[in-house]
């Protein structure tokens, strides 16, 4: 896998600058990435599957969503559900809701209590703004703590420094109908650079396989601002985000329980906002503490299906210092609230209806440098205490060897956990309705599933072993790989309970689904990344991913929870992405990025094979017009299903739009 991040003294972010094609892999290669350890580390000393998504390669690509940016990377898997909802995790365990992936903007966490997962219609920013998204495939929770089992990817934004002046974006085309973005940087004084921003878009609906409108189509409203201070040793930040989104559903009938009410063309709402202040003292290259505190509050309702109002706030502090000659430790503690009402629908239930839950926890890692600059061995643990599950501890280890500047090898293993959902543990789910059975077209009384949760429900535990390999050719080329073997346990899996009469009218009988930790899975992989510079004006990028699944469960119930018993099934066992990225002049680029998706055989979709392309076009100093086609290979195709309601299915559309974009 190709490790990439850019300074921003070698790309300016400016459309149109072509010293990203200038720079040679070596030099690529040669920089730092902070994610994995909590500190700026070189790609040679980072003993961890980790892909980095440049500011260019989003330009590039014409994503217009997180989501579909994340489709570079190497094992993560995205799937879009509906014009406003995707799945995405890595290595696995796939879902609306994917529970095993830990997500952070600018180090805070968005990862949600009540469903375990992350909703990424709120993940959003002005995509001019973002610099670089991180990637890590694999544990990271004795850094990142409880979830970050399967991967953590780590948004990061530009500083108020880099983002000075004024830009403007506007467009539309197909499928997205209209959007426009505004930014305007400038300085209260030469220590103190701020930005503001606001960004808005209409998408259009999807269609069903049977070609009626899903009326799921999508108006987001966005705006923030950072404001950054440097005085001596310390640097200060605050920053902060509004957001509103109106958005639509379509419910399958034939599967739940909205018979009698209207289930076409639900439409619904969220709103919420940010703030987050981070103070840093760096007293060296090697010593410095941090201190970052962020509240985070947000309401979801489509009603009849569910209706929510959640806000955190978090405190974390770490400190960095020199141990001797050979250590650098790092050390710190966590204190997270959640406080979260869910209101009662026909579909869902809470029981209380309103929690507040905390979590606390530490962390301590030490990187030894064995022999310097050759062989490097970490080792730290993080102790994690949460109401649901009580105390988790989450040990690692990892070896780096480089016995040369064109060779690296690691290894490394860790175990992880993810912690319970409030939904887990409160939510009562209406699972659906059987009202005929085999040999039975219609049954005296109708049977209602009830999904319910449980308060002994555990968490769920890995342990991974992993082991990766970087090569370097030549400064035009260079090879990427990773192979990983996962044991899950105590995974989540369900059962029946006992069937009885319900107590209002109409007279129906109940049978509850019942959560436990019983289910188990053994997941091995690998992935490839590749990166050739045939030419200074030509790059190619290419990667593909394996990933198989055994899971055991109960085999009678894994059609009700695709998350975990259906898992293997639900996730692809082949992807494949070749990005090609050529500058036909100074003014003119030409981009083309081809995938590859085996089938998912739970939803019965086949594999599918699609291009996106872009052309842009610089025709005087700071403006670029660029012309982008999505999805080109066919007019529509199914990459996912919803996994927690049961909407009906999407047909992903082929799309084109053009726009234009102003920076000055």
């Amino acid at each position: 896998m190709l490790l990439i991040l850019l300074s921003t003294n070698a790309i300016s972010g400016k459309p149109g600058d072509n010293q990203f094609l200038q720079l040679s892999i070596e030099e690529l290669m040669n920089v730092k990435v902070t994610t994995v350890s909590r500190r700026p580390q070189k790609l040679t000393e980072v003993a961890s599957a980790i892909f980095v998504i440049t500011q260019d390669d989003i330009r590039r690509s014409g994503a217009t969503s997180i989501p579909d940016a994340l489709r570079m990377a190497p094992g993560v898997q995205v799937d879009r559900v509906s014009t406003g909802q995707w799945a995405v995790s890595i290595r696995g365990f796939n879902g609306i809701y994917a529970n095993k992936l830990q997500v952070l903007m600018d180090g805070r966490s968005v990862y949600s209590p009540i469903f375990s997962g992350v909703l990424w219609e709120q993940q959003d920013t002005l995509i001019e703004d973002i610099e670089r998204i991180e990637v890590i495939r694999g544990p990271a929770a004795t850094v990142w703590g409880a979830n970050a089992v399967n991967g953590v990817i780590n948004i990061i934004t530009k500083k108020a420094a880099d983002t000075q002046g004024t830009l403007l974006s506007a467009g539309g085309g197909s499928f997205e109908h209209g959007f426009f973005g505004a930014r305007y940087g400038g300085k209260i004084n030469e220590e103190t650079p701020f930005r503001v921003y606001a960004k808005g878009f209409t998408r259009d609906h999807m269609i069903s396989p049977e070609g009626a409108n899903r009326h799921d189509q999508w108006h987001s409203a966005r705006g923030g601002f950072r404001l950054d201070h440097a005085r001596g040793l310390d640097q200060f930040t605050l920053q902060g985000d509004i957001y509103f989104n109106s958005f639509g559903n379509s419910v399958d009938k034939n599967t739940s329980q909205l018979l009698a009410l209207q289930t076409q063309g639900l439409r619904g709402n969220q709103e919420g906002g940010n703030i987050r202040f981070r103070w840093d003292r760096v007293y060296s290259e090697r010593s410095s503490i941090m201190l970052q505190t962020y509240y985070d509050r947000n309401t979801h309702q489509l009603l009849p299906i569910g209706k929510s109002d959640a806000e955190s706030f978090d405190i974390d502090f770490q400190h960095r210092l020199p141990l001797f000659d050979k250590h650098d430790v790092i050390w710190g503690a966590n204190y997270r609230l959640y406080n979260n009402k869910i209101f009662d629908t026909l579909l869902t239930s809470a029981s209380p209806r309103e929690r507040t839950h905390h979590q606390f926890s530490g962390f301590i890692r030490d990187d030894v440098a064995l022999i310097p600059d050759r062989l490097l061995f970490s080792l730290g643990t993080r102790l994690d205490h949460n109401d649901f599950s009580g105390l988790e501890v989450q040990p690692n280890a990892r070896l780096m060897w480089t016995p040369n500047a064109q060779n690296s090898i690691w290894a490394s293993i860790s175990r992880a956990v993810r912690i319970p959902s409030r939904g887990e543990n409160d939510i009562t789910l209406n699972a659906g309705q059987i009202q005929s059975l085999p040999g039975i077209p219609t049954l005296p009384i109708p049977i209602s599933i009830l999904m319910q949760g449980a308060n002994n429900f555990g968490s769920e535990k890995l342990l991974a072993y992993e082991l990766g390999y970087r090569h370097q050719f030549s400064q035009q080329a260079s090879i990427d790989i990773a192979g990983f073997i996962n044991d899950y346990s105590h995974l989540r899996d369900l059962s029946f309970g006992a069937l009885s009469f319900s107590t209002g009218l109409p007279r129906q009988l109940i049978l509850p689904l019942l959560l436990n930790n019983r289910a188990s899975a053994l997941t091995y992989g690998f992935e490839v990344s590749a990166d050739w510079k045939p030419t200074s004006r030509w790059r190619l990028q290419g990667n593909y991913s394996f990933l198989d699944m055994n899971i055991s469960s109960n085999e009678m119930l894994r059609t009700f929870d695709p998350t975990t018993g259906g898992a293997a099934k639900v996730n692809p066992q082949h992807q494949v992405s070749v990005r090609s990225n050529y500058d036909i002049s100074d003014r003119l680029q030409f981009n083309l990025w081809l995938r590859y998706t085996s089938a998912i055989g739970f939803y019965n979709i086949p594999g599918f094979v699609t291009m996106d392309t872009k052309l842009a076009f610089k025709p005087v100093k700071d403006v670029e017009l660029f012309l982008v086609g999505q999805n080109l290979f066919s007019e529509y195709h199914r990459e996912f299903v919803s996994d927690n309601i049961p909407s009906i299915p999407a047909l992903i559309p082929r799309g084109i739009y053009a726009g234009a974009r102003w920076q000055f």
